[in-house]
């Protein structure tokens, strides 16, 4: 088994736009392909795992998601950055059947865990919203809310356990300086 950073796209990897659904709109967050760096070489796995409601709310199609996804791959192999997987929940809300995948649900973390061999408790989960750190409690990992999205509005409300960073680039130092100590 080998470790993972989990991490959401919107508001943490790529700058926050609301319902994105157009790859021109892609834009890294300042420090995001440095950041990814830092934990390649600590040797650990890059999931993004994000959720897509703008799918499920019709105001896209999987096809502006893939899209999006494509443009967001490319622009990480120019930057000689790459992703070891991408999971995503295109589901609405409130739907009357909720979906396990969902954040906070774990679904996808578990999917990701058996199709790449990952240990959830040995991970990190790295997000803008409550929603995105919350499966790092359900299991066992370490979560990290960034400022950046939704994050500076989301922190008042975060449950104990989780840290909190400026940005993915601040996470990634938090990560190794705790990889440093053995606390990782």
């Amino acid at each position: 088994m080998t470790r993972a950073v989990f991490l959401d796209r919107d508001g943490t990897l790529l700058v926050e736009r609301h319902y994105l659904a157009d790859p021109a709109g892609v834009e890294f967050v300042p420090g995001a392909f440095e950041a990814l760096g830092v934990l390649r070489s600590l040797g650990y796995r890059l999931v993004v795992v994000t959720n897509q409601s703008g799918i499920g709310r019709g105001m896209y199609s999987e096809d502006d998601y893939r899209r999006v996804a494509e443009r967001v791959d490319e622009r990480l192999a120019e930057a000689g950055c790459f992703l070891d997987g991408t999971y995503y929940c295109p589901h609405h809300p409130e739907s009357s059947d909720p979906c396990p995948c969902r954040k906070p649900g774990t679904g996808m973390y578990e999917a990701a865990a058996r199709e790449l061999g990952v240990s959830l408790a040995d991970s990190w989960y790295v997000g803008d919203r409550i929603r995105d750190v919350l499966p790092a409690l359900a299991l066992g990992g370490k979560g990290i809310l960034v400022r950046t999205g939704y994050g500076r509005d989301e922190e008042p409300d975060l449950p104990e356990g989780v840290e909190v960073a400026d940005d993915l680039n601040a996470a990634a130092a938090l990560i190794a300086g705790q990889a440093e100590t053995g606390t990782a």
